[in-house]
């Protein structure tokens, strides 16, 4: 069965005045629902992201979405949480009750409400998506992670922080045009490639320039099988969904690699019967420019040590030969976890379906999606094309 993608919603990330994630529910379930031309009772399940970790003392969240959408009521609902892809995570929960035919339509609602936490407690609780045992004492919380990958990859690769200046530069000139993205500003390569007192060095080599934005948001969409979503107006079909899961500790292996990543790509390219040069443009999770550096070379875009090349030569440009993050990606956009990957695949399907406005692509009939949670430990990737 080949789920579609017919229907979504979406908030603008950042620093919104919603008190808490029923409120941010409130704003894109529904929404969502009559962006598919359905009623809310043809909805047969539902499936919601939320990774929380303590940024609210409220926490089983499914039951709270029929607080939006009473009609819900005596349906299944289920949270699901897997870092920072938990989005992703839901969505693969809805794919796999349409597949064992329980329902015909699935509700996938991600959401966040980081901004209300103090910035320290912020750090402490994103450290939860790393392996606390080992790793729980490494300065700057999960920066300090992917501070430690960039490190790695300098001693191996060499000094990097002009690719990932280009990479920063080129995801915030990108948000420049998503109406959606906190941080609507070209920062420009000259900024992001200099330390300066407005970007200073959170978890050396990275900048505040080579870190995602600490936001709120939601983002929901609607599926259904292909069968059905023929007779609707709109659909985007996932020729393929694949999750990969690696270990966590980064000691229990070659961290700078991302090899589950690439186990994910790889999958997903051969279960689509795909390459990469089929792809018209990708979405991936550069929660740090560190991870986008390293992800071209898990898709297979540039050889392994690599990857400079692909952000220094225009590659992934927006006129580039893949274009990489039209919607300015975590970097621009923001990163409430749960809504991550939710909103990942609605920005890919507005690509796809011609509706992304000052994004549009000019060619866009074919995308890839990775989500990632923690340091490359949950891997998803989609392939998704419009039917």
């Amino acid at each position: 069965m080949t789920a579609c993608i017919v229907g979504w919603a979406h908030t603008p990330f950042g620093k919104l005045e919603d008190p808490d994630i029923e409120s941010l529910f409130g704003r894109v379930a529904r929404a969502a629902i009559e962006d598919a031309g359905i009623e809310a009772d043809d909805v047969d399940g539902a499936f919601v992201g939320v990774f929380n970790g303590g940024f609210t003392k409220q926490d089983f969240f499914a039951s709270l979405l029929l607080q939006t959408i009473p009609e819900l009521r005596f349906k299944p609902t289920t949270r699901y949480e897997n870092a920072c892809a938990t989005g992703t995570a839901a969505i693969h929960g809805a794919m796999d009750f349409l597949a064992a035919k329980r329902g015909r339509f699935a509700l996938v609602v991600g959401a966040e409400k980081m901004t209300a936490t103090p910035g320290a407690q912020v750090g402490e609780i994103l450290l939860s998506a790393s392996h606390r045992r080992t790793e729980g004492d490494i300065p700057a919380g999960f920066a300090g992670v992917f501070g430690r990958i960039a490190e790695a990859y300098f001693q191996r690769h060499g000094d990097q922080s002009d690719a990932l200046a280009a990479i920063a530069a080129k995801n915030h000139r990108n948000g420049v045009a998503n109406p959606y993205a906190q941080m609507r500003k070209d920062l420009g390569f000259a900024f992001c490639r200099a330390e300066s007192e407005k970007n200073p060095f959170v978890a050396p080599p990275l900048k505040r320039t080579d870190c995602s934005l600490v936001s709120d948001g939601a983002a929901a969409l609607i599926l259904t099988d292909e069968e059905t979503a023929r007779s609707m107006q709109k659909a985007v079909r996932f020729r393929a969904a694949v999750h990969a899961t690696d270990m966590m500790p980064i000691a229990s292996r070659d961290v700078i690699r991302f090899e589950g990543a690439r186990a994910a790509w790889g999958k997903a390219l051969a279960d689509a019967n795909l390459s990469l040069s089929d792809l018209n443009f990708v979405e991936t999770h550069d929660c740090f420019t560190v991870a986008e550096l390293i992800e071209y070379e898990a898709m297979g875009l540039a050889p392994e040590g690599q990857g400079a090349r692909a952000a220094l030569e225009g590659w992934t440009a927006k006129d580039g030969r893949l274009p990489v993050n039209p919607s300015g990606g975590l970097k621009s956009k923001g990163h409430p976890i749960g809504a991550t990957g939710v909103s990942m695949h609605v920005l890919a399907a507005m690509q796809l379906t011609g509706q992304a406005g000052d994004m549009q692509l000019p060619k866009a009939d074919r995308a890839g999606v990775f989500n990632m949670g923690g340091a490359a430990v949950a891997n998803y990737c989609s392939i998704l094309e419009r039917v």
